[in-house]
Formats: structure tokens, C-alpha cells, sequence
């Protein structure tokens, strides 16, 4: 682990020794970051059960982690997991191939470049009717975010909201960085769909 941060490693070291300040601080840091990913594949009434559950699993396999990605990145794939096999169990685990499958509809939306065929408008939000429009707008996207397949969240919320690189996320779900892509590509022209939709009729559409 020499590339580890000492802070983590610090950490790590905490774990490792059952201490409770360690986990309570190992909380602070990944709580939250851990819910989000929670919420992204099982929504949120049971984000929190499979948070718990990832918790007990960190606890129980601290002393296998090698250090080979950064704690939140090897917590995150435990979360994951947990997130995996609660929706095989209840049976609403969306296949990989489905998501990964070609959607006509959307796809003409891009040209050979990948470039949006009809771009979105301009629009302002200097006057109150602007203000509310973008505060109804980012209430509608939460919800297509909501609306995604679980791997399509997934992927998008750990690129965009954490900031994960593809090697990251492809570590975290377990996927290939090609599915990475597709995944993100599908995910990203879904909310473009919903902003189109929005800005053209001020409905919101997931």
C-alpha cells in the first residue's frame, strides 16, 4: 500500500485495529458518498439497509483489503455488491445487455460526430420566471436520475456527482470500461431527452 495517503493509510491502519474512532471517522468521510451510490442502483427506501449491509461487509473483510484502489473506491465496490444482490433477490435486477442494447429513438438524436442533432436552447435566468424554471428543471432531472436503469445511475452518479474516472467506476460495478461508455452514453442522452422535452414544453417528462 506505499501509494496510499497517509491520511487513509492512518485510517486503514485504525481499521485494521478494531478501533471505533477509525470507523466512526471512516463514516464521516464515506457516508454519504456511499448513499448516493445506494440510492442510485436501489432507491432510496432501501439505500439505507444496503449502506448498513455494506458497512457490516467492510467491517468483516478490512483485513483482505490490499490496497491495490483507494479505500472510498474499494468501499464503494462493497456498497455496490451489496446493491447487486438485493435487486437479484427481489428480482429487479435490469440485465446488462438490455441496457447496453441500441435505442433507435435516441440514437438519431446524435449525428456521426456524436454531436446532438437539435441542440438545446439558450435560455436566461435573470427574471423570476427563470429562477423558477431552473429550480423546476433541476427537480425534474433528480427524478429522470431517479427514473434510470440502476446501472445507467449507477454509472452516471459516480462520473458526474463523484467525480470517478472510467477505471474507477469500471472497478467499483465491475464493468468493462466499454460498458462504462455505453452506459454513460445512454444515461446522459436520457436526461438530455428530459431537458429537450422540459425547455419545449415546460413539462417535465422521465
Amino acid at each position: 500500500m506505499s501509494g496510499t495517503h497517509p491520511e487513509e493509510q492512518a485510517l486503514i491502519d485504525g481499521m485494521l485495529a478494531r478501533d471505533d474512532e477509525a470507523f466512526r471517522q471512516a463514516i464521516i468521510h464515506y457516508q454519504g458518498s456511499m448513499l448516493y451510490l445506494a440510492r442510485s442502483l436501489v432507491g432510496e427506501k432501501l439505500a439505507d439497509e444496503v449502506v448498513q449491509e455494506a458497512w457490516f461487509s467492510v467491517l468483516q473483510a478490512i483485513d483482505r483489503f490490499e490496497g491495490r484502489a483507494a479505500l472510498k473506491t474499494w468501499i464503494l465496490r462493497i456498497v455496490a455488491n451489496e446493491a447487486k444482490s438485493r435487486l437479484r433477490r427481489e428480482n429487479r435486477m435490469t440485465s446488462l445487455e438490455s441496457l447496453l442494447a441500441t435505442d433507435e429513438g435516441l440514437e438519431s438524436r446524435f449525428d456521426d460526430r456524436g454531436h446532438w442533432n437539435q441542440p438545446l436552447t439558450d435560455w436566461h435566468e435573470d427574471s423570476p420566471e427563470g429562477l423558477l424554471s431552473g429550480a423546476q428543471l433541476e427537480s425534474c432531472l433528480q427524478m429522470a436520475i431517479a427514473a434510470l436503469p440502476d446501472m445507467q445511475a449507477a454509472t452516471l452518479t459516480l462520473k458526474e456527482h463523484q467525480g470517478y474516472s472510467p477505471a474507477d467506476i469500471c472497478n467499483i460495478l465491475e464493468l468493462s470500461e466499454s460498458n462504462v461508455r455505453v452506459l454513460l452514453h445512454r444515461a446522459r442522452t436520457r436526461l438530455y431527452q428530459t431537458i429537450e422535452h422540459f425547455q419545449n414544453t415546460g413539462e417535465c417528462c422521465t
